[in-house]
């Protein structure tokens, strides 16, 4: 008896923490995150504005910049842009097919975030070394990324609050459901 009473309330817990933990029709509007399908498209611009990097990044031209006295370090940060815009490009494209994974999320974001500050250091040696024309056109387009950037950040973040919320709720009835099956037990002992 007592272990099909042990048994009724494990399957009563199972079936109150599946309940408690699924979740309205929308609950990322509800909680302020975007659907999947709108960060989506995000993600593809985001890719799509790495693609527009790589020939604004194959215009400059560091061979030029070190005749010229510019640090080796600057040829260094243009071939790593290149490779992180390469990078960016296909993430964020992979990923606009399942934009929940939290931890690819924070994996494009970063990679901008770097993309972005190298930018701006190869942006000044083409400047000082190359054109003025073609580092001011780098930084407009290293800025129309920004916007995307921002939406995604706010994307990670909400989405980390959920997820978050997600295993709070699963937590708390794991706990509640390990006092309900260790009560029973401790009251037959007593009882002894």
């Amino acid at each position: 008896m007592n272990r099909a009473l042990r048994g009724l309330l494990i399957f009563a817990c199972a079936g109150a923490f599946s309940a408690r933990t699924q979740l309205p029709a929308t609950p990322q509007q509800a909680a302020g995150l975007e659907s999947d399908w709108d960060i989506a498209v995000v993600l593809k611009e985001m890719g799509m504005h790495a693609d527009r990097l790589l020939p604004a990044l194959d215009r400059a031209d560091a061979k030029l910049w070190t005749s010229k006295g510019a640090p080796a370090a600057y040829a260094a940060q243009l071939q790593s842009s290149k490779e992180q815009a390469h990078a960016l490009s296909d993430s964020a494209k992979v990923l606009a097919d399942n934009p929940e994974a939290l931890s690819a999320e924070l994996q494009v974001l970063f990679r901008e975030q770097s993309l972005e500050a190298t930018l701006g250091s190869v942006a000044e040696a083409m400047r000082k070394y190359q054109s003025p024309q073609l580092a001011q056109d780098l930084v407009a387009l290293t800025a129309e990324g920004g916007a995307g950037r921002d939406r995604l950040e706010r994307y990670v973040v909400n989405l980390a609050a959920e997820q978050e919320k997600k295993y709070h709720v699963m937590d708390q009835e794991a706990q509640r459901c390990r006092a309900a099956v260790l009560a029973p037990a401790s009251a037959a002992k007593k009882k002894k």
